[in-house]
């Protein structure tokens, strides 16, 4: 999403009848948050994928900063199917599509070599979601999952909400998911942020200045399955207790490196106690001087 202009509408300059299509009797929509501050979200109920999020810089221009799409067409038919979209039933990998839950061996759809990602090939990103907007700063979507869908058990109802925080210009995703049967889930939004803002081309996130609050990383194999192992992240380029571009260590020839052809790894993050909302990790783009804080 680069070719765009803003409009009296929203500033992203997307226009509603680019994302109006009927999919299996259900109709997707552009729905466009905005707080008090100015900050304007563009999300559509397909995958509920976020297609643009426009907040100002060090001198007050706003940009995109999320690699979005113009058009439904262009959500459904992306070479990146993930793109900023809600993940479910499952983020992440799952070795050979195979768990066993109380005994029970259950085989899910493979879509990633030979394993299942992100919930299988028609996961939660490629359903269109029942979307109401009760208020200009909020979107609350809503999907039920049967029963077998992608190899999962269990009818599984999720509510999950969108909302801008005027005070602090956060973007706050709020999941809920009951079942009636044991399952697994795993729910998270896909977002691919790039803070300069969204151009063509794309300025490099390589001079984006980044700290995890983790002591410890989860390394994967070559097809980048969970080892099995927690390890420290002392004395590895894996370390972003302290601040560090994301490009200042991404070509040594360390095995997690390698393996994830940078950094796609899970973190274990330093919680006081369970279940707290904290800080996880911080990005700053030096020349836009804009930065982002990941609460979970």
């Amino acid at each position: 999403m680069i070719n765009t202009t803003p409009t009296e509408s929203n500033l992203s300059g997307l226009n509603p009848r680019d994302f109006q299509k009927d999919i299996n009797n259900k109709k997707t929509d552009l729905f466009i948050l905005k707080n008090a501050q100015g900050m304007e979200v563009a999300v559509t109920n397909y995958g509920c994928a976020i297609l643009s999020i426009m907040v100002p810089d060090k001198n007050g221009k706003y940009a995109n900063v999320v690699l979005g799409h113009d058009s439904i067409e262009h959500v459904i038919n992306s070479p990146e199917p993930f793109l900023n979209t809600t993940i479910g039933r499952y983020g992440n990998r799952i070795a050979k599509g195979k768990f066993t839950l109380y005994g029970e061996e259950h085989q899910l759809a493979i879509n990633n070599g030979p394993n299942s990602l992100h919930g299988g090939p028609t996961g939660f990103h490629a359903r269109v979601w029942d979307a109401v907007q009760p208020e200009q700063s909020t979107v609350i979507f809503n999907y039920t999952s049967a029963d077998g869908e992608e190899g999962f058990p269990g009818n599984l109802e999720v509510e999950m909400t969108y909302r801008l925080e005027d005070e602090t210009n956060a973007l706050v995703i709020e999941y809920w998911a009951t079942t009636d049967k044991a399952t697994i889930v795993n729910l998270t939004n896909h977002g691919f942020f790039n803070l300069a803002g969204i151009a063509n081309p794309s300025p490099t996130v390589l001079n984006n200045i980044v700290t995890i609050n983790a002591d410890f990383y989860v390394p994967i194999d070559e097809v980048s399955i969970p080892t099995g192992e927690i390890l420290k992240v002392e004395g590895t380029p894996m370390d972003f207790r302290t601040p560090h571009t994301l490009g200042e260590r991404i070509d040594e020839k360390h095995t997690q490196i390698v393996n994830g052809a940078g950094y796609d790894h899970c973190y274990v993050l330093n919680k006081t106690e369970s279940g707290e909302l904290s800080l996880a990790a911080t990005c700053t783009e030096p020349d836009s001087g804009r930065t982002m804080e990941v609460y979970t």
